[in-house]
């Protein structure tokens, strides 16, 4: 066999399609291997470049194969897309994915380590949690509801609601039996909640750079910890503005003919990172129409309101906080935004 120059591997729980060129873009390699098959394989090649579809497990296979003296690059599967020439099958895959490793002005993802994995591990099950949670304390106040009985809106206002949907003697037996089958379930979320939560936050306060993001306005402890486990290394963006664009805080673009017509958010990237984002700068929003303005950035979130509604103003303000923090994690600088006198600002 002639020396393979490079194979693009398309993965899956058991089944591992390879495809491989010479130096000469000729095909010389087309086979399916299982599982055990593909890596003693590799085992056995010279090293040689391989390049993956990003996924979850790509990470995985990436830092076996580099143990075995690869160079593993990770594709996104959007930019492998372009590159599949007709059909969706995995020998087409894997063609693709030979294809587009090859281009000089492809992107590529960087490969996560396994505790880095560990801790993005940490934020899914969070946010499971929180849904898991919302969907019982709905169906608790529906229930309820239909039993005349009604609460306030908020997570604080669960505990009293239970309390006194005991206490209801006027509520059927099975009823009352029912709803706290529901309270124990949501006892039980809440407590895994605050388990997740204080490690969040000892994994927050011991990553120094994070520890720094966790300075800037509108960035809380979870926004900081987000940013650092879910952003790839930063100095892969050329500017602040790629980076927001890359978690989706830009217009979209539809100029031609040399006019310039911008739309809504991408809202391309992860959607976890940006949601946080944008319920902080909402927070700061916020604070500024009660006029508690103590930031750097208040004078200008104030004059953004005289002239634009406050979502609108919100997703500027999560878009300026994105290029903060990406500033902050390429130099390695500490947030040195002004403060602003806490004085009372109509808006």
């Amino acid at each position: 066999m002639d020396q393979i120059s490079r194979i693009g591997m398309d993965t899956s729980k058991h089944i591992f399609q390879l495809h491989g060129v010479n130096a000469a873009e000729e095909p010389i390699l087309r086979r399916k291997l299982r599982r055990k098959d593909m890596i003693a394989f590799f085992e056995r090649l010279s090293p040689t470049r391989v390049a993956i579809e990003a996924c979850g497990a790509s990470h995985h296979w990436a830092r076996l194969l580099r143990s075995f003296g690869h160079d593993v690059q990770l594709i996104a599967p959007q930019l492998v897309k372009p590159y599949v020439k007709r059909g969706k099958n995995d020998a087409a895959d894997a063609e693709a994915l030979c294809e587009a490793m090859s281009r000089p002005t492809m992107r590529f993802v960087p490969v996560k380590t396994a505790e880095q994995q560990a801790a993005l591990m940490m934020i899914g099950l969070r946010d499971r949690l929180i849904r898991n949670r919302t969907q019982i304390v709905n169906a608790i106040r529906g229930y309820a509801a239909e039993f005349g009985i009604t609460a306030a809106q908020g997570i604080a206002h669960v505990a009293p609601l239970l309390v006194r949907i005991q206490a209801d003697q006027a509520l059927p037996k099975l009823a009352r039996e029912l709803f706290a089958l529901q309270a124990i379930e949501y006892e039980q979320v809440q407590a895994k909640i605050v388990a997740i939560d204080l490690k969040l936050a000892a994994w927050q306060r011991a990553d120094a750079c994070s520890t720094r993001l966790v300075r800037i306005p509108g960035i809380g402890p979870i926004g900081a910890a987000m940013l650092m486990l879910k952003t790839p290394a930063p100095e892969a963006f050329r500017s602040g503005r790629q980076f927001a664009a890359w978690i989706g805080l830009t217009p979209k673009d539809h100029s031609t003919a040399g006019k310039v017509r911008l739309g809504v958010i991408t809202r391309a990237g992860d959607e976890a990172l940006r949601r946080v984002l944008v319920a902080g700068a909402t927070a700061l929003v916020r604070r500024v129409r009660e006029g508690r303005c103590g930031w750097g950035l208040a004078l200008w979130i104030k004059e953004l309101l005289q002239r634009k509604a406050p979502k609108l103003v919100a997703v500027a303000v999560a878009n300026k906080l994105a290029r903060i923090a990406w500033k902050m994690m390429r130099t390695g600088e500490a947030y040195a935004g002004a403060r602003a006198p806490a004085t009372p600002c109509a808006v």
